[in-house]
């Protein structure tokens, strides 16, 4: 009996050991589970503090106790983050109360925060201003708000304080900026309203959507309303031309030009309207227009007095001997008169359909009335670059393989160039025979013995021969300046120079030879003793001959 008692007991304490180690064990399994989850929040809040931390906006809480527990923390609890501290240069850190924040403000904005907070702490009412630091010239901006759970308990009242120092630096360069560009602005207007001309903008819709002063004036309206002009004003009349010409430059991206009559202060006048198109804002489907007024009265009654000149000039051309022809910066010809038709034999019919100076010069080969060339198409193109190159007249002479010889010159026309061809075939051989006879004349003077000059009327020096030049030993480039009678002489000075008075020697010898035209004696230095013969000839030229004796 004992025996089975003593059984059970044992049984009963064994079976109250296994659940004791039962609960042990599961009472070590919920403590793990615990600290496990204790673990995990504490890392979360530190998660959450350290990521507040980082915030580049620093705060001051003011933490509140637990409503829904008895809670111990009885007392609201101030807290101020790290970056507070730095951004306020706080001397306690994070240790610092609100007290020590509002040091660091004026009395007045410290006076306007604590009055937000009560506003915020009493009616829940949030607020955000901007407030000066005493210490720096840095602003500081301050948002204030409660922040309650999500079941109705006031968690804190967060004051959040933000440095605006690199926000109020780019504000105050934006706004440096934008008086910079402002000023840019009232200097392009008044650089646009006391331009000379009128001048205008249009956008993609061909509509004015600006313009200077001088075009409000000429046109006669005081704003650009948009509104159409009333009909056979100025403004009608230079709207209808102008949108014309800049629906034409949009279409083809050229400069467009115009001419167009306004009466100006009751005075009629002529101006010229362009129009030229740009793509606005770099977009290539947004073409704007620029138009301007350019007042050409002037300029038109010039045109007018040249055209009235340039029609007598012509008639002066076609009455005279010398052919001329006139072809335009197209190389059409567009004036010749009668005698350029007859030098070059050709028909007027030809001449009257405005041939181009190719074809002109097409039609002389033809006729073999063009010097003789070996590459004619480089012959001709060398002649058509003269309508792009000419800026002063050119002279030549073209050899016509019939013997004759024209001289050609070209000169800049205000149509382009104007040709002039004159037959100096006559006068060419006329030089050559004078040439000719100055040739014989010279060989014979050269084969004189005697030393010869001669003077013309002028008395500058004509010829000469080489018994002077050996004689006198004279330099023959001196003697072809054409050097007058006393400068001759001159060269003669070394040959004298025992004579005590040379200036009484050269105007004796200047007076046989000019006025009494006798001969005499003179002797040199070197004891050669010349007679000089002076001959006054039939031009008036007068001879001078030497003989040594």
């Amino acid at each position: 009996m004992n025996d089975d008692l003593l059984r059970e007991v044992l049984y009963f304490c064994l079976a109250g050991g296994v659940v004791l180690i039962a609960l042990l064990i599961s009472f070590q399994i919920t403590i793990a589970r615990l600290k496990q989850k204790n673990y995990f929040l504490n890392r979360d809040r530190e998660r959450y503090a350290e990521t507040l931390y980082a915030s580049k906006d620093g705060y001051f809480a003011f933490i509140y106790p637990d409503e829904r527990i008895k809670d111990p923390r009885r007392t609201v609890r101030e807290r101020c983050s790290r970056r507070l501290a730095v951004m306020l240069n706080l001397p306690n850190g994070i240790q610092s109360g609100f007290e020590d924040v509002l040091e660091c403000f004026y009395k007045d904005d410290a006076k306007k925060i604590r009055k937000y907070l009560s506003l915020m702490q009493e009616e829940n009412i949030p607020f955000e201003d901007v407030f000066a630091l005493k210490t720096t010239e840095r602003s500081v901006s301050i948002f204030g708000g409660r922040i309650n759970g999500a079941d109705g308990n006031l968690y804190c009242d967060m004051l959040w304080f933000r440095d605006l120092s690199a926000e109020m630096l780019k504000i105050r360069e934006l706004e440096a900026e934008k008086t910079l560009y402002r000023q840019r602005l009232h200097r392009l207007e008044d650089m646009l309203n006391n331009f000379a001309e009128p001048v205008w903008l249009r956008d993609e819709h061909l509509n004015i959507i600006l313009a200077n002063k001088k075009y409000a004036d000429i046109a006669g309206i005081n704003d650009m309303d948009g509104s159409i002009p009333p009909a056979e004003t100025n403004a009608a009349v230079l709207e209808n031309v102008s949108r014309k010409l800049a629906d034409a430059a949009r279409e083809t991206n050229k400069m467009q030009k115009g001419g167009i009559n306004l009466a100006v202060n009751g005075e009629a006048k002529h101006f010229e309207v362009s129009e030229t198109p740009f793509h606005a804002d770099g977009s290539l489907e947004k073409i704007y227009t620029v138009g301007t007024l350019t007042d050409a009265t002037e300029l038109d009654a010039v045109k007018r007095t040249f055209k009235i000149h340039q029609n007598a000039h012509l008639d002066v051309l076609a009455a005279l001997g010398t052919a001329f022809a006139i072809f335009d910066m197209k190389q059409k010809l567009v004036f010749y008169n009668k005698s350029f038709l007859n030098l070059w034999g050709l028909q007027a019919a030809f001449l009257d359909g405005n041939p181009t100076y190719a074809e002109f010069l097409d039609k002389i080969r033809d006729s073999r009335l063009l010097p003789e060339v070996s590459d004619f198409k480089s012959y001709k193109n060398s002649e058509e670059q003269l309508f792009g190159g000419l800026i002063e007249s050119r002279e030549d002479l073209l050899h016509i393989p019939d013997g004759r010889t024209f001289r050609r010159i070209v000169a800049p026309h205000p149509n382009g160039l104007i040709f002039a061809f004159e037959d100096v075939s006559d006068r060419l051989a006329a030089t050559r025979m004078i040439n000719e006879l100055y040739s014989v004349q010279q060989n014979i003077l050269d084969n004189v013995r005697d030393a010869v000059i001669v003077f013309g009327a002028d008395q500058r020096l004509k010829y000469f021969n080489r018994s002077y030049k050996k004689l006198w030993k004279a330099d023959d480039a001196e003697l072809r300046n054409l050097p007058n009678l006393s400068e001759v002489l001159e060269m003669q000075k070394p040959y004298f120079n025992n004579q005590e008075d040379w200036n009484s020697l050269k105007q004796n010898m200047l007076g046989h030879i000019l006025n009494i035209c006798s001969r005499f004696q003179l002797e040199r230095n070197d004891k050669l003793r010349l007679e000089v013969v002076p001959v006054l000839l039939s031009d008036e030229s007068v001879m001078i001959t030497y003989m040594v004796f």
